[in-house]
Parts: structure tokens; sequence; C-alpha cells
């Protein structure tokens, strides 16, 4: 018998919760109503879980509750909470993946607690030098993965190339028929631009792209990002995490300065009925829900962070990529990506 995909999700975390965590549970369970390999974990009080679930109608078949106790604060200090945090609807969602119960854990509550507890749990993977933080981002040509975007501030030469090969198989795992082709985000495109960590990662990264474990395509720069002509994108936390806030505050404006045009007058007004599907299309590009979900990677399991403002559909969307990061068998990626640098050494 398959064992099935297992997902851990702390029910508790995040604004909102734990109603908007169970709809979003609702739409995964709706829009994967014919697939049998999953099972679902909730952890959190059971009496308010149990309510939830009866009140969105959802058969237990293929979900769990495990009770906690308490809840991790959104004001508490990662010191402080993990001090206070075993008896948490977070900690233990995490601490399922330790004795196989589950694959994968979800959270959208405490960022700064999630991570911290989530490398005290799991432990840094043996192979790699510092854990890093993945997100998705849009592209003309689809989908990208970007890291790190904030776990680690300062990076040397190696950490950037554990996150290459980390990356690259994050993407395989959610993209399986794709190839990852790799860039370093730079202030240019020449060889003989930027930092000397970036020259040297550089030329560590042309010598493993004969691995075939990706293609790498050199340098890319800020205003490149969503071209699509490389859909992995490696930096460090610092730049990467700017390089984020930016994107997403320019979405917003733009989003809100078109929102605010189309409603000034009768002709402006009238202008959105005719243009309505390419609006709506627009739009729906920019969504922010459905990129929801920062993946933590190098440890010994993977930790899925939800934005904890968001909705019940964004909810989903980070549900959805947990089954389709186990799915695509993203430990046994990077293991095996990072065995190759390994025989390098």
């Amino acid at each position: 018998m398959t064992k099935k995909i297992t997902i851990a999700i702390d029910a508790m975390g995040g604004e909102n919760a734990p109603k908007k965590n169970i709809e979003g549970i609702n739409i995964f369970l709706k829009r994967n109503s014919k697939k049998n390999d999953f099972l679902i974990l909730i952890f959190g009080d059971e009496t308010i879980l149990k309510e939830e679930l009866i009140k969105n109608n959802i058969p237990l078949e293929k979900i769990k509750i495990v009770h906690t106790n308490s809840v991790v604060s959104d004001e508490e200090t990662p010191l402080t909470a993990v001090k206070n945090s075993k008896n948490t609807s977070m900690w233990n969602s995490v601490r399922s993946q330790l004795d196989g119960a589950a694959d994968i854990s979800l959270s959208a509550g405490n960022t700064g607690v999630l991570l911290v507890i989530s490398r005290m749990i799991l432990k840094t993977m043996k192979d790699v030098s510092k854990p890093a933080l993945a997100g998705l981002w849009p592209s003309k040509k689809g989908m990208s993965v970007v890291l790190d975007l904030g776990a680690n501030i300062e990076c040397d030469e190696k950490n950037l190339i554990d996150f290459t090969e980390m990356g690259s198989a994050l993407y395989k795992s959610i993209f399986p028929e794709q190839k990852p082709i790799v860039s370093l985000l730079n202030i240019g495109s020449e060889e003989i631009k930027g930092t000397e960590v970036l020259k040297k990662t550089y030329s560590q990264l042309k010598k493993l792209d004969q691995k075939n474990n990706f293609i790498f395509n050199g340098y890319i720069e800020g205003d490149k990002l969503m071209d699509g002509e490389s859909n992995v994108i490696i930096t460090d936390g610092f730049t990467g995490n700017v390089a984020l806030k930016t994107a997403e505050g320019t979405a917003k404006y733009i989003t809100d300065s078109l929102k605010e045009s189309l409603s000034e007058n009768i002709i402006t007004k009238a202008s959105v009925i005719l243009s309505y599907f390419s609006l709506k299309k627009f739009k729906s590009k920019l969504d922010p829900r459905k990129y929801n979900g920062a993946i933590f990677l190098g440890l010994n399991g993977p930790v899925v962070k939800s934005h904890g403002g968001t909705d019940a559909l964004g909810f989903y969307y980070s549900i959805d990529l947990c089954y389709r990061i186990i799915k695509g068998g993203l430990m046994d990626q990077i293991k095996s990506n990072l065995s190759h640098l390994n025989d390098q050494s």
C-alpha cells in the first residue's frame, strides 16, 4: 500500500484563524475530491476545530485532529516563544515530522518563531551550511523560485551554491516536466561585475552546470526577474527580502492606481466594462494569493510559511504547494543534488 502524503497544518496560526484555515482546507478538499493519496493533520483546540469542520460540512475521512492546548502569539519573540511553545499547535505540527507522522508542515503564524522552532526541531541537513527561505515569483513564462528571501542576511559562496542546489530541487519537485534554469541576482550581467562572493559563486556554478541538475544562465539584474528566461533566482537574504518587498509594493501600487483611475468618472467606468476580461486576467496574474507560501529549505523536513494575513483562498494555495512539493519528492531531489557537491569536493 502506497503511503499517503501527510500535511501537518497549524490550524490556529495567522489572522482570523482557525476560520480561514479550515475554509482553505475545505477548498483544497473540494478541488482534490477525486484524489485519495493524502491526509491532513490539523493541530489546535479540538473543540473549536470540530465546530469549524461542522460549519463547513467537511467529512473526516481525509482529516485528523490533533489536540493542542495553546497558540503562539504574533507578539512573541522567538526566544520567549521557544520556552513556552511545546504545547502549541505550531510546535506540534512541525514536530510531527520527527516520528514520520507527517511529510511537511504548514503554518500562517509568527514567522520568526516558526523559523526558529523548525530549525530547533528538524535540525539542518548535514550537507547544508545554512537553511534558506524560498518563494514563488510570477514571470512572463509562468513561475520562478527565488531564494534566499530573508533567512540569511550575509552569505558566502558555499551558501549560495547550496541555495542553488536546493532551489533547483524545489523547482523540479513543483514543475517536474521543466528544467531549472539558474541565475545569480547581480547589479549587472557581465562576469566582471559584482562582489567577490558572487564572482566565486559564478565560477563554481559554471562547473556544476555540467552535473545536469540545472542550466546555469549567468547573472540577472533586478529588472529582468520577471522575464522568465531564468526560473531559479539565487541571492543572499538581505537582497532577496528587499527585492521581494519592492516587488510586492510595486504590484500593489499598480493595481491600486489602476483601480482608482478606472473609477474616476463615467467614461473610465464604461471602459472597465469594455475591457472587463483583460482587466480580470491582469488582476489574476498579480494576485498574491496564488504565490502564497514561503518554503524553508535545508532542514531534515520541509516547512511552509503562509502569509498570516491571507484569506481562505490564499491558504488553500499554500496547502496545494505542500501537496505538490511532497508529490514531487522534494527531499530526495535535494539529497540527490547535494550529493554532486560532495562528489566535486
